[in-house]
């Protein structure tokens, strides 16, 4: 079985961690993001370090620092993918054409904003 670890870090860590691990030979399995029902974002950088996976979460920011110049591609789309479908920005990410959207289909932030299903069965019965 494999096994997973989850570490707790600041938005100050992202980067020195991403160039520890890649000086480390360390492979980034992914990058995973959702919003809290305050808004605020919970992004996950999930790293391959032996037989397991090593997930290193910062919790409560929508701005992080991209760590592109660090992972090139493998971080790249990640962080486009979740600043499209997402309020999470990761600074000096080009994010100037979508990945999957068509530029027309929303208006605004360019994100698309994700209802909680309680939500949206309250909007179904008229309960707002």
């Amino acid at each position: 079985m494999q096994e997973y670890k989850r570490i707790f870090i600041t938005k100050d860590e992202v980067v020195p961690t991403a160039e520890r691990m890649k000086a480390a030979g360390v492979m980034l399995a992914m990058i995973h993001a959702y919003l809290r029902k305050d808004g605020k974002g919970v992004v996950s950088y999930e790293y391959m370090v032996g037989t397991g996976i090593e997930s290193y979460t910062v919790d409560g920011e929508n701005v992080l620092p991209s760590i592109e110049p660090i992972y090139d591609l493998g971080a790249q789309w990640p962080e486009r993918e979740i600043h499209e479908l997402m309020d999470i920005t990761f600074e000096g990410s080009d994010t100037s054409k979508r990945l999957f959207m068509p530029d027309t289909m929303i208006e605004g932030q360019g994100h698309i904003l994700v209802t909680p299903m309680d939500e949206l069965i309250k909007k179904a019965h008229g309960e707002e």
